[in-house]
């Protein structure tokens, strides 16, 4: 009897020992990074049933979350570097640029992607439609 008391609290203790080992410390906490967000598109987006086209060389903008670093944004067309400015604030970081005279008439996906200030990183896309001149 005695030794199974001494296995039963041997194995209690064990167990109160490797929780309070294997929880997060406050240091942990506060290293938890957030993810940059993208949003406030000005295009219309594609849309099959809709088919809604966008104006060639329309310009857009969009924003990006203030914890984002704004050096590491990238943005992408058809996988291709597009030229854009970021204006930025103590909310947001507001991304402008234009789109090629070379999509006119074609559907192209708009890609971009940023770091966060803590080091994680997100991207995020739209898929619009050209019109034709």
């Amino acid at each position: 009897m005695k030794i199974t008391t001494i296995f039963k609290s041997a194995l209690l203790i064990t167990t109160l020992v490797h929780g309070s080992a294997s929880a997060y410390s406050p240091e942990e906490k506060d290293t938890v990074c957030k993810k940059p967000r993208f949003t406030d598109f000005t295009l219309t987006t594609y849309n099959a049933p809709e088919n809604i086209e966008v104006a060639p060389e329309s310009e857009f903008y969009f924003r990006v979350s203030a914890w984002a670093d704004p050096s590491t944004i990238s943005l992408t067309v058809k996988n291709k570097p597009l030229k854009f400015t970021v204006e930025s604030n103590s909310s947001f970081h507001k991304v402008k640029a234009k789109l090629p005279a070379e999509l006119t008439g074609q559907f192209a996906r708009i890609n971009t992607g940023a770091k966060a200030l803590l080091g994680c990183d997100d991207q995020a896309g739209w898929l619009v439609k050209v019109a034709k001149k």
